[in-house]
């Protein structure tokens, strides 16, 4: 198979892994534990039905959304994730520059394997930078400064990683960020020349943003013991949120309770997510917490939803229960590890496509049009 050839986010995971090494592909496709709540999340979706109105005029639909006090081409963004260019040499400077020709916006990670100013550089749109509590506050206050400067519109707080997550796959495969050396990468490595090729002509993998900190990390398990506040609590939050001074998000949002608690500190954002499935196993799929989290936050803020999301339909649905936008993580990082650049852009194509295709089936012209009527859930026999 071709990108060209590609339909959907599924075929994106072929190519990926394809051209990955299983360890990469792994890091990006697995969970923690028994991996239930990474299935759990997409099927969760499946169990959505959709009804529909007939006879309504769908031959204009509008995407069009406020994002960060910005308009956005449509109400998804790409999420924030550690050292991406693991999956292809370009990592977040494919990612944003795809986002940003698309009219998204685009998050990402302290630990990003590019600096914020280049992501910056490379994307004038609306854009999240994601931060944790770390012990030294001096750097997390120079992380934000950065941010302010390279012209990030957000801050997402991560709240849901006090520990890394058991996720069974990495150790399997003997694989850490970054790779260490071994037999058994060695030979991974081997069987995919291509990515093989793309590595030793690029430069060494680091968190970019952390570069001349003195803690920079050798393992993600060790770095996160060493440098994570596990003492962080609500008033850490705030002072983060004051200390940043604009929009503002909590990212790990899983009970009504505390979307409360996040309103009360100043977000402006919550957002409810699961870790993609990567962190605490059994947890229940995002997309059904978010009813009884949208009904206790109303208008008081925005909500972002992450989580099994692979199809068009499965943001629409999202919106339709009460999210005010969605942060695309697997669905893209397929397309970075199938092709680069163009297969982030693919992925953003299929998904924007799905949805209008989805809002046209149901009879709903605008996002405004959305909301819980066009919505069944499946009973389980």
């Amino acid at each position: 198979m071709h990108l060209r050839d590609v339909v959907n986010i599924g075929d994106l995971r072929q190519l990926a892994m394809r051209r990955l090494p299983k360890m990469v592909f792994d890091y990006i496709d697995g969970g923690a534990d028994d991996e239930v709540t990474l299935a759990r999340n997409c099927a969760a979706f499946r169990a959505i039905e959709l009804v529909w109105d007939v006879l309504v005029d769908v031959s204009s639909i509008d995407l069009r959304a406020d994002l960060l006090g910005a308009e956005v081409a449509a109400p998804f963004f790409l999420t924030p994730t550690a050292a991406s260019r693991l999956f292809h040499p370009e990592g977040e400077r494919a990612c944003a520059r795809a986002a940003a020709a698309a009219g998204l916006g685009y998050s990402i990670s302290t630990l990003a394997s590019v600096p914020v100013e280049e992501v910056g550089a490379a994307h004038q749109g609306p854009k999240w930078f994601q931060v944790y509590v770390w012990k030294d506050r001096a750097l997390v206050k120079d992380l934000l400064a950065r941010a302010r400067a390279s012209g990030f519109t957000g801050v997402a707080l991560t709240v849901d990683l006090p520990v890394v997550g058991n996720r069974e796959r990495d150790p399997r495969n003997k694989f850490s960020v970054p790779p260490k050396p071994s037999w058994t990468i060695a030979q991974q490595m081997a069987a995919r020349p291509g990515y093989l090729w793309d590595m030793l002509r690029s430069p060494r993998i680091t968190a970019a943003n952390l570069v001349g900190t003195g803690k920079g990390f050798g393992n993600l398990h060790e770095f996160v013991a060493s440098q994570f506040d596990r003492a962080v609590t609500w008033d850490d939050a705030a002072w983060m949120r004051e200390t940043w001074g604009g929009p503002f998000a909590i990212k790990g949002i899983a009970r009504a309770g505390d979307a409360a608690r996040a309103i009360d500190i100043g977000a402006s954002h919550v957002w409810i997510s699961n870790h993609g499935g990567r962190q605490l196993d059994t947890a229940p799929a995002t997309i059904d917490l978010l009813p009884e989290i949208a009904a206790l936050v109303g208008e008081r803020a925005q909500i972002v939803l992450d989580g099994g999301v692979r199809r068009g339909s499965d943001i629409v649905k999202a919106l339709c229960l009460g999210a005010s936008a969605v942060a695309i993580g697997r669905a893209y990082l397929y397309g970075l590890g199938a092709a680069g650049e163009a297969g982030v852009a693919k992925a953003i194509a299929i998904l924007k496509a799905e949805m209008e295709r989805t809002m046209a089936l149901l009879g709903a012209r605008r996002l405004a049009d959305l909301g819980p009527h066009y919505l069944r859930q499946r009973h389980q026999l």
